[in-house]
């Protein structure tokens, strides 16, 4: 009988995305396993878009019904809303990510990273190996659904941009993690390639977009708001380049091996870099704004040619 997995992790979406590869490396370890994921609606899409997962459930109440056993279930998020996703689970081994709170780490046992998993990526994929998954290096498994690439194809037409283009996001969670709106425009300015802003329907997004559009000389191209989960999967597989923070979208185009510059302070790169992509990753130690726009500017034009 093939095997069964269940993996909880709800949210968000950059997170969401980092956690992929332990569903790939199940997959690619038992090929006919039945792989399903809890997560909440919001992010759905992302999972939706992966190859290795089999079932996505999402999560309106944390105790799910399960009807049938799992061979293993798995809390990559260690919160209690993920624990209760498998909290009524029939599972033989129940394993967690080793970073577990709000009482998470009653429903699971915590798996402690290898000392060679720096990166987050490959921690969440250490918590699939200790059910017997192997993967030397991670693998996604991401890829656009056909008609949200048809859709971003009319919009980016609508918006007069044709052939290759940047995607840039001023946005970010947290105001922290911002580059300042003087550096994107200068990054901007300068640019061989049109570029498109990116961000989601909040005000901040939107401020963020706008304070960037009133530093430049020529005003980028903005879908601020206009794309769904979906649809910004398949702007970002379409583009060239991508230039952010550490912020979802950034994780979505390390996970299908586009060209990523990412702009770090708070955080450091050697944990939550664009997977595979430290090189294109510029740090500072005290704020994004020392973080110069010629060295990105560089990095940029490295990663297009």
């Amino acid at each position: 009988m093939a095997e069964r997995f269940l993996i909880a992790r709800l949210s968000a979406l950059g997170d969401t995305v980092c956690c992929l590869p332990a569903a790939a490396a199940l997959k690619r370890t038992f090929p006919e396993c039945h792989i399903t994921w809890a997560v909440d609606g919001r992010f759905a899409p992302v999972v939706e878009c992966c190859g290795a997962v089999d079932e996505v459930v999402r999560v309106s109440k944390p105790l799910l019904d399960h009807r049938e056993p799992y061979d293993a279930a798995f809390d990559l998020q260690g919160l209690l809303k993920s624990a209760l996703c498998i909290a009524k689970a029939k599972a033989t081994q129940k394993l967690g990510y080793h970073w577990q709170r709000e009482g998470s780490a009653l429903f699971s046992r915590r798996v402690i990273p290898d000392p060679s998993s720096f990166h987050i990526v490959d921690q969440y994929v250490d918590v699939v190996r200790a059910a017997g998954a192997q993967m030397d290096r991670a693998d996604f498994m991401l890829k656009p659904k056909e008609e949200d690439v048809l859709s971003v194809r009319r919009k980016l037409k609508e918006k007069q941009v044709f052939g290759r283009f940047v995607v840039m996001n001023a946005g970010a969670g947290w105001e922290t993690k911002r580059w300042p709106a003087a550096s994107f425009a200068r990054l901007i300015d300068a640019s061989d390639l049109p570029v498109v802003l990116i961000g989601g329907r909040s005000d901040a997004d939107h401020r963020a977009a706008e304070e960037v559009a009133d530093h430049c000389r020529q005003k980028p191209t903005s879908l601020i708001g206009e794309t769904s989960i979906g649809e910004l999967i398949a702007l970002i597989r379409l583009c060239s380049a991508h230039v952010g923070g550490d912020t979802g979208s950034t994780h979505l185009a390390a996970a299908m091996e586009i060209p990523a510059i990412g702009l770090y302070s708070i955080t450091r790169p050697k944990r939550s870099c664009p997977y595979g992509q430290i090189d294109r990753c510029h740090y500072h130690p005290h704020s994004l704004a020392g973080i110069s726009p010629d060295l990105v500017l560089t990095s940029l034009n490295e990663a297009v040619q």
